[in-house]
């Protein structure tokens, strides 16, 4: 700022005070460009972390291409406990301090993690406070018999010494009395049955004893009790005093997928219940325990378990405004728990989905031999919640914890991440986090520090040379998927009842995990519409009867606090409340489309159910329901129309950028090339491709019929990926790759071998006069791990312009020179990339391969070096059995089958 002289002083001061204000306004107002990129889960073990390896480890973050962390305290290394640091010690304290300002030079976010390991608990926690079970002991008296006895209850529990708080008498009539006041000494009864026989129930508030599971130093203590809201405040006094003390901004705060494992109760729950529910649930605890389904006792259980979700709503809620009234958003994993999913993602800022394992592809060359493998759990219908919670309630981001156990350690290919990160965009999500990188220092040996779950990407890992390809690659999907708002048409309503009320064993807490899908959603009209819809071409979103309270009809559209659509679908179900429906119905007189595919029978719940029965038959019978026998010709009916493009085998999610145009995503995920004209809905009829591997753009060759319909050239090898948007007519064409004809040319001249960097050692330069797997090349070779020079010539075949280079079987990734020019990276299949301008003779070819580091660790071992040095659960494999990498077979590593050069043109057609 330049002033001019004469300016008085005071008036100076208060420019550059207006200034600095207008600037930083206008900063918190542009959105962090970091949100496109990738950020990581950031493990610190035993928090032995300074700041030389705190700004070593941020640098390699940002020059890879991340956005961003996310601190997770957890068990320390063995050899290393002088340097572990407790957890929000004034050291730690400290050390966070300056991680946040080391990160936002940078232009990295950070978020963490309220608490270590997982889930929320802690030293502060006390036993008040703690995790809580409701435990139940029964007593049979007959007519005439007295009760003279101490009531204790002896289980597993009594290490807890759980606190008898009710005493509860039923007859079989109906008859109940509360005995409670009649203890004496606490727990001792005397009472007597003076007209009938009856049931004792005694009632225990015991806890669970779990603890942080995974917990850092000073991170230790019991499980806080997730149905208490009171629980919580007192559990984030900790944290307003240590947030009071940090230099700098934290982005968001986290809370991992839910394992509280075994609550079924909350000190206050019998008080909350009756003001959630309406009825004192006392008088009905046998049916409530009753293992044997009944229209009663399965109405009191639903009751029950819809008083559990309500509870730890109210918990979520509370959490995400402490986090907002802290300058903090919210970011949460809601499967695992109780409660209903969609409400409890959408209590968050940033809902956060899970993938865990590996999923199939029908890729050509794609890879998953089942020694390397867990099977995985990325359902798309369950990947769907988060996103239709965030997009109902108006959330622009929808994160997901990534690659969670995708292969056994040291055995994950960057190929092999593109498929499932892709599957995730497809899903709604658009802010990918890994899982995930631990922080090693400089004195640790290779390998490194290493969590026992987790991919590790950082630069102990081979696969690191090449990531930030894959980085961009998301980063570039990110930009497009962030961009405006869903392009979702449909609601599908999930009928959460048909799950709460089962006996399912009495179990009073029914959990929605990403494991064991078919207990409760697999096989149900649900899901089986939900598929339906999704690989029928139609984009849907999930909706709860609480988000169905708050929708409105605007101009005939469904609005809901995200957004507008065109209908709501309602699954075939057994029950839904009463509420919901008259709410459909009122709907639908205001213009709204309701599209049913079955009618519920009855109302959840007990209070006044009767009642409530006989009004929802009433409601339907007098309101004139079509039930749906053909789904898709009704949605044609409300000018809902499906993406035919799905019935070439190409998966597809659209939004709408800011101006309300279409931007697709096109994702080929069979086993050969697609290669057609497809109609899309869109209104242009000028698009733009843009490949997010190289970000090359052009315009697309669309066919505009007499009935203005759009047909779009889309060419795309197996494996690839495209996003289609408007375009404008100042832009260059498209270059399709076209073969010249059916000749490829295979490259057959000898190879040279040098081996650049890695280890245990580096092996000479080798000649090889066929490609194979360097592991076949000697003991030496075998062993080695990291990034090998191939080198050739060769005489071009022809004298076309234009070439695909093809490389094979790539093991993994593989960086390309030709003539000395950088081509590019290929780190994915399909392992392709186009050259053009070949000298007639003698061109070079240079390809720098990366392997994994499996062969290396498996040498280590070989030779007993002990690397495994963890506390806790230490190292485990894919099947959580202890890690044994002597067993492996070595990895075939480098270029395994031909190099072939496939002349093409690039002309657009």
């Amino acid at each position: 700022m330049i002033l001019k002289s004469g300016v008085p002083f005071k008036l100076t001061c208060l420019l550059i005070v207006c200034f600095a204000t207008f600037c930083n306004a206008q900063k918190q107002d542009t959105p962090d460009d970091n949100i496109h990129k990738p950020w990581t889960r950031w493990w610190w073990m035993g928090s032995a972390v300074d700041e030389p390896g705190i700004k070593s480890n941020l640098v390699t973050f940002s020059k890879a291409g991340l956005g961003g962390v996310e601190i997770t305290p957890i068990y320390g290394v063995k050899g290393e406990e002088a340097n572990f640091i407790d957890f929000l010690s004034p050291k730690y304290l400290k050390i966070l301090s300056y991680t946040i300002q080391v990160a936002d030079s940078l232009g990295l976010g950070v978020d963490m993690v309220l608490g270590t390991g997982w889930p929320y608990g802690g030293p502060q926690v006390e036993k008040q406070y703690a995790a809580t079970n409701v435990v139940f002991r029964s007593y049979n008296l007959q007519k005439g018999e007295r009760f003279k006895e101490t009531i204790v209850h002896e289980s597993k529990y009594d290490k807890y010494k759980p606190e008898l708080t009710n005493v509860l008498v039923y007859g079989s009539e109906g008859y109940y009395q509360d005995v409670t006041d009649k203890l004496e000494d606490g727990n001792f009864l005397n009472w007597k049955a003076k007209k009938e026989d009856v049931t004792i129930i005694a009632v225990f508030t015991g806890k669970t004893g779990q603890k942080v599971k995974r917990a850092a130093p000073g991170g230790e203590g019991y499980t806080l009790d997730h149905y208490s809201t009171e629980a919580f405040n007192h559990y984030v006094q900790t944290y307003d005093t240590a947030f009071n003390k940090l230099n700098g901004s934290l982005r968001a705060i986290f809370n991992d997928s839910y394992e509280v494992y075994g609550t079924t109760f909350t000190p206050k729950f019998f008080s909350e219940f009756e003001k959630k529910r309406g009825y004192d649930i006392k008088p009905f605890l046998p049916q409530l325990l009753d293992t044997v389904s009944n229209d009663i006792g399965d109405r009191i259980k639903a009751d029950y378990r819809a008083t559990i979700s309500d509870l730890l709503l109210d918990f979520d809620t509370t959490w995400t405004a402490w986090a907002n009234g802290h300058h903090l958003k919210s970011r949460l994993q809601a499967h695992g728990s109780p409660g209903n999913l969609i409400d409890l993602y959408a209590a968050a800022d940033i809902p956060e989905c899970e993938t865990f394992g590996s999923m199939p592809f029908d890729i050509e060359g794609f890879r998953r031999l089942p020694e390397n493998i867990r099977s995985g759990d990325a359902d798309p219908v369950m990947l769907k919640f988060s996103s239709s919670a965030a997009h109902v309630s108006g959330k622009p981001l929808v994160s997901s914890e990534t690659f969670t156990w995708l292969r056994d350690h040291f055995k994950t290919a960057l190929s092999q991440c593109k498929p499932e990160v892709e599957s995730l965009f497809l899903m709604g999500v658009n802010h990918v986090f890994l899982h995930g990188s631990t922080y090693s220092p400089p004195r640790a040996k290779w390998p490194g520090w290493k969590f026992y779950a987790s991919v590790n990407f950082n630069e102990n890992n081979t696969i690191w040379k090449d990531a930030p390809a894959l980085f961009d690659y998301i980063k570039n999907c990110q930009e497009f998927l962030q961009e405006g708002k869903p392009d979702n048409q449909t609601l599908l309503y999930w009928p959460v009842y048909d799950v709460w009320q089962k006996t399912m064993k009495a179990d009073l807490m029914v959990q929605f995990p990403i494991h064991g899908l078919e207990k409760w959603l697999h096989g149900t009209s649900f899901y089986e519409t939900a598929n339906q819809l999704i690989f029928n071409g139609y984009q849907t979103d999930f909706i709860s009867d609480r988000f169905l309270e708050k929708v409105s009809v605007k101009n005939g559209m469904i609005q809901t606090e995200g957004g507008l659509y065109k209908c709501i679908i309602v699954p075939d179900c057994t029950y839904m409340p009463l509420e919901t429906m008259k709410k459909l119905l009122s709907l639908r007189e205001a213009g709204a489309k309701i599209i049913f595919k079955g009618l519920p029978e009855s109302v959840p719940g007990f209070l006044n159910f009767e009642t409530k029965n006989n009004e929802l038959k009433k409601l339907i019978s007098h309101s004139n329901i079509e039930v749906s026998s053909h789904l898709e010709k009704d949605l044609a009916l409300v000018n809902v129309f499906n993406e035919s493009l799905v019935n070439t085998g190409l998966k597809y999610i659209s939004r709408l950028d800011e101006k309300g145009d279409k931007i697709y995503f096109l994702v080929n995920h069979t086993d050969h090339t697609i290669d057609e004209f497809i109609t899309l809905n869109t209104d242009s009829n000028i698009l733009q491709f843009t490949n997010p591997q190289n970000s090359k753009t052009g315009l697309a060759t669309v066919k505009v019929t007499s009935e203005n319909t759009k047909r779009v050239r889309v060419s795309l090898l197996s494996g690839e990926s495209i996003f289609i948007s408007r375009g404008t007519t100042d832009q260059p064409k498209w270059n399709y790759r076209d073969k010249v004809n059916d000749e490829e040319y295979k490259l057959t001249n000898e190879w040279n071998l040098t081996f650049l960097d890695g280890g245990p050692e580096l092996p000479d330069v080798q000649s090889i006069s066929k490609l194979a797997s360097w592991t076949t090349l000697g003991e030496k070779m075998e062993a080695f791990s990291g990034t090998v020079a191939y080198k050739t010539t060769f005489d071009s075949p022809t004298d076309n312009q234009h070439w695909l280079l093809d490389l094979g079987d790539v093991r993994e990734s593989a960086n390309v020179w030709i003539n000395g020019q950088y081509v590019g990276c290929a780190w994915a299949n399909p392992y392709v990339l186009e050259i053009d301008n070949l000298k007639p003779t003698d061109n070079t070819l240079r390809i720098e391969v990366t392997n994994l580091p499996a062969n290396r660790i498996r040498d280590l071992e070989l030779r007993g070096e002990e690397w495994q040095i963890f506390y806790e659960i230490n190292m485990v494999n894919k099947d959580y059995k202890k890690f044994d990498a002597t067993v492996w077979e070595p990895v075939p590593s480098g270029l395994i089958g031909t190099v072939k050069l496939i002349p093409i043109t690039v002309a657009v057609k």
